[in-house]
Formats: structure tokens, sequence, C-alpha cells
């Protein structure tokens, strides 16, 4: 297979095709509405497309001062394999390192096996002192 010609791009994409790269992708699939807010609030969006059409994407969501989180890191299952991952972190690396202050702390969650991309990129995993932790959904949480 040759190499897909990718053209980047650094706006988000429309929530309806957010929703479908992240369904080609393996990821949580949100609600449109979820979908709109969350691309609106982005500090920063990568997109990649191919003939027009989303392929890859990542985000860099946070305050832009003490904490940021890079999610909506997702290639196309149809072009793993050719870079485009690397593509992505590479083009939010830049934007952490021009437009973030230097002690500002990036996190993201790593599914294996793209915690080996992430490695390329400087991340390291912070257990054993702190692990992640998520709520997901609409709990009500009480004090135990």
């Amino acid at each position: 297979m040759s190499e897909p010609k990718v053209v980047v791009a650094y706006e988000p994409p429309t929530p309806a095709e957010y929703l479908a790269l992240r369904r080609d992708g393996g990821l949580k699939v949100f609600s449109t509405e979820s979908a709109s807010l969350g691309l609106a609030h982005s500090l920063f969006c990568v997109t990649l497309r191919a003939d027009g059409t989303l392929v890859g994407m990542g985000r860099v969501i946070g305050d832009a001062g003490c904490f940021c989180q890079i999610v909506d890191i997702v290639v196309s299952t149809s072009l793993r394999g050719h870079g485009l991952g690397k593509m992505v972190l590479s083009e939010i690396n830049a934007f952490v390192q021009h437009h973030l202050p230097a002690d500002t702390y990036v996190s993201l969650l790593a599914d294996v096996p793209a915690d080996a991309l992430y490695r390329q990129f400087g991340f390291e995993e912070t257990g054993p002192r702190t692990i992640g932790m998520a709520l997901r959904g609409r709990y009500q949480v009480s004090p135990v």
C-alpha cells in the first residue's frame, strides 16, 4: 500500500466527523452534544485529511497554564502503520513546546500499544506514585 497523501490542519473536525473517527478507531463514542462542546473548548486541535476525509486527529485540552491533557489521538484503522499517529503527536509536541509554559503539567492516558509511541516523545509512566483514575458517567459521589 502506498503512503497516503495527507493534509494537516489546525482546526477541529465537525462533531459528526469526530464521532465517526472515534468509532472507527475503537474509542468511546460520545453524544453529539458532548462532542460539540468538547471540540469547541479545545486549546489545540490537529487534523489529518486524505482526499478531504478525516483520517487522524489529536487535541490538547486544559487551562493552558498549569495543567493540560492530550486526548483524542486516533487514526483511521485503514491507515494505521503509515506514521500518522507520529505525525499527530509531532504537531501536538510543537504546540506544547511553543505555546505552553515550560512548567505546565502535560498528561495523557495511554492505551496499549500506543504507549510505545508516547514514549518516543518523552512521556513516562507516573506510577507507582500516581495512578490514572476516572469518573465514568453521571454518578452521585458521596464520601465514604
